[in-house]
């Protein structure tokens, strides 16, 4: 009876392992996804039902993922080897996405930037700060870490910017952090520290184009929101974007 089970089990594995070759992930449900992962973090029986679980406990895929190591252990049937392999996923998306941009690309939008950046700080508990830089033609120099603080600050120093824009010598530039808090609305201390920075890299020839705030896959721009008025906020540089 046991061997009856393991052989559907295995024949299970390879039917889903066989659609997502063939098909990818695409319509697939978040707790199906997560089985065939788990299939590589344990090797026998039956996954499902642990998928399932996974899913109700953190909500959705991205849940999982994002969920503290000693969290996922608290599942029965999570170990440190599986719990391992689920943080693994999101850290290997980052280094791939970030390894598809290099320098030479050109970037003229908003959007453009954020595509770029949005792998340095994909999944960071911590508070991240970037500085991407580009030359006088809109092309891509590099991706400057800033700081890094704890979970609910970053201090962002004017003159680290400064210089990761002098080393590059960038033109321009566009700012970028994370809000770990979960709100995507510009803080006033944001909208300070943005005019501050604009106003400090004048002098040097180096025009900050926006300040990026990524907040769960969403993506923020300060230099959209003070021209909305939304919030209320002044920036406290010289002139206008």
């Amino acid at each position: 009876m046991a061997e009856k089970k393991k052989a559907i089990h295995t024949g299970h594995r390879g039917r889903v392992k066989e659609e997502f070759l063939a098909r990818g992930i695409e319509g697939w449900t978040d707790h199906r996804v997560l089985e065939l992962v788990l299939f590589f973090a344990i090797p026998q029986g039956d996954v499902n039902p642990l998928a399932h679980e996974l899913i109700d406990r953190f909500g959705s895929l991205s849940g999982v993922l994002d969920a503290l190591p000693e969290e996922l252990m608290k599942v029965k049937g999570m170990g440190e080897h599986s719990s391992t392999m689920l943080k693994l996923f999101p850290a290997v998306l980052g280094r791939y996405l970030e390894g598809r941009t290099g320098p030479g690309q050109l970037i003229h939008t908003t959007a453009e930037a954020g595509h770029v950046l949005a792998p340095y700080l994909y999944g960071s508990r911590n508070e991240m700060v970037y500085v991407l830089c580009l030359d006088s033609k809109e092309k891509l120099l590099g991706v400057r870490r800033i700081s890094e603080g704890n979970n609910s600050n970053s201090d962002v120093t004017i003159r680290r910017v400064a210089e990761e824009c002098m080393a590059l010598r960038a033109s321009y530039c566009y700012l970028a952090h994370n809000h770990v808090s979960g709100v995507a609305l510009p803080s006033p201390e944001d909208m300070n520290t943005t005019g501050v920075i604009r106003a400090a890299l004048e002098p040097l020839g180096v025009g900050l184009l926006d300040h990026l705030i990524f907040v769960d896959g969403d993506l923020v721009s300060v230099r959209e929101t003070a021209a909305a008025g939304r919030g209320g906020f002044h920036m406290v540089y010289p002139g206008q974007w």
